[in-house]
């Protein structure tokens, strides 16, 4: 597609965009906010990546994509805060043939504890709370009642800051307790589906495995925690608040929770597919029926903060951008804030990330069955994501793999275009639904 062709086409998506916020924003989008307006993005799709510049290294991730029985996967590349790649590759869904378009959406996994990191961190900077706040007990965020016994005392020492470096206690010792449904029900005497507040009661039911802030275990259950936490302290619910306070600021509209069903699943959001052998689970709903750990077997809604986010390698892209220290575009935090997510030498970092080196290497991943995702950024500017529908035989440990066939699509770009393909996402107004 030449300059003049991409021209028209922006101009014709700018007059089209008043139909798309009708039959997508207008109702998708006020439904989960309940705001009477929005922008909107226009679609970037396969074409705008179509440039012979790229044809060398989009084999390698087709091989990638062979090689590893992955069905369907969107790549985006930036570099100095441009997005100059993205591309769908394989299937959003194989029963009808439906190619991924990079303004599909995936599952992101953990990668949503950076948004959960920095929706904080953004609470912080407003004063509204401190990483040194105490979380439970008669003078933490959440003293409700029902957390008000727990059976061991430490739990009053855990902080805000505690959790985000997930130094809250808990380990993994007798299983995840996000993925333990059954058996919370059980203990508890509660049906099923189980809520969130009755897993952290059942967490505080019994002993910590160590002394908060002493030790660090990765736990889903802290993060799970922080959704409460922004919960009470900002009045609206956690989705909201990320919404209207970190991700919509960012030009960033199609990022939502995702929901355990495939009937329920959001508008271009991709089927999912897990191994061939991949074991199947009790029902998250209590149904007794065996399902796939991806479509119900797993309580994908409860994790909420710690890995429920619904969302597009564009978008991610855009998140990214924002908290990566670097001055284009302007960061979402403070100096002071990245530092304190990235500084391996605080006692916290990282913190939302998976890991931040000291070389400029920053990285964020996310599995579930079904889902293997990835974000990265480089000392270089240049930043990468990868969202995939399939899950691996070797679980998370694929993560790896996609880390490396990136560094070599990135390597076998020898010109980069100039073109900022974020400039074919313009906001424009969604009518006011009556």
């Amino acid at each position: 597609m030449n300059l003049y062709d991409r021209a028209l086409r922006l101009i014709f998506l700018t007059v089209i965009g008043l139909f798309l916020t009708v039959t997508r924003v207008g109702t998708e989008h006020l439904a989960e906010t309940g705001a009477s307006y929005s922008p909107v993005h226009l679609r970037i799709d396969n074409k705008l990546a179509s440039h012979e510049l790229f044809a060398g290294a989009e084999k390698g991730v087709e091989w990638f994509l062979r090689n590893w029985d992955i069905k369907g996967a969107s790549v985006a590349v930036a570099r100095e805060g441009k997005l100059l790649y993205a591309r769908g590759f394989g299937y959003a869904s194989l029963s009808d043939s439906l190619p991924v378009e990079p303004y599909h959406r995936f599952r992101v996994a953990s990668v949503s504890k950076l948004v959960t990191a920095v929706a904080i961190l953004k609470l912080q900077e407003e004063g509204r709370l401190s990483v040194d706040d105490h979380v439970f007990g008669p003078d933490g965020i959440l003293d409700d009642t029902l957390f008000a016994n727990p059976r061991d005392r430490r739990v009053f020492d855990i902080t805000v800051g505690h959790l985000l470096a997930h130094e809250g206690g808990w380990s993994h010792r007798y299983g995840d307790q996000m993925f333990m449904p059954t058996v919370v029900a059980s203990t508890l005497g509660v049906p099923m589906p189980v809520d969130l507040k009755m897993i952290v009661r059942f967490a505080l039911d019994k002993r910590l495995h160590y002394t908060p802030g002493t030790g660090q275990s990765y736990s889903n259950l802290g993060y799970s925690i922080l959704g409460l936490v922004i919960e009470r302290v900002t009045g609206m619910s956690y989705e909201q608040y990320c919404v209207r306070q970190v991700l919509e600021p960012l030009g960033i509209y199609d990022m939502a929770l995702g929901r355990n069903l495939p009937e329920e699943s959001l508008p271009f959001e991709v089927s999912y597919y897990e191994v061939d052998d991949a074991p199947l689970k009790p029902s998250v709903n209590g149904t007794g029926e065996m399902v796939p750990a991806s479509r119900g077997g797993n309580d994908i809604e409860v994790l909420g903060a710690a890995g429920a986010w619904v969302a597009t390698a564009p978008d991610l892209m855009r998140l990214l951008l924002a908290v990566d220290g670097f001055d284009y575009p302007k960061d979402l935090l403070s100096p002071e804030s990245i530092d304190f997510m990235t500084d391996v030498y605080n006692g916290y970092a990282p913190v939302g990330w998976m890991a931040t080196l000291t070389n400029g290497s920053w990285w964020r991943t996310g599995s579930f069955p079904g889902t293997t995702a990835m974000m990265k950024r480089l000392s270089d500017g240049t930043a990468w994501v990868v969202l995939m529908n399939s899950s691996a035989w070797n679980g998370p440990e694929i993560s790896s793999d996609v880390d490396r066939m990136m560094a070599k699509f990135i390597a076998r770009v020898r010109e980069w275009p100039e073109e900022d393909l974020f400039a074919y996402s313009l906001p424009v107004p969604v009518i006011e639904q009556e």
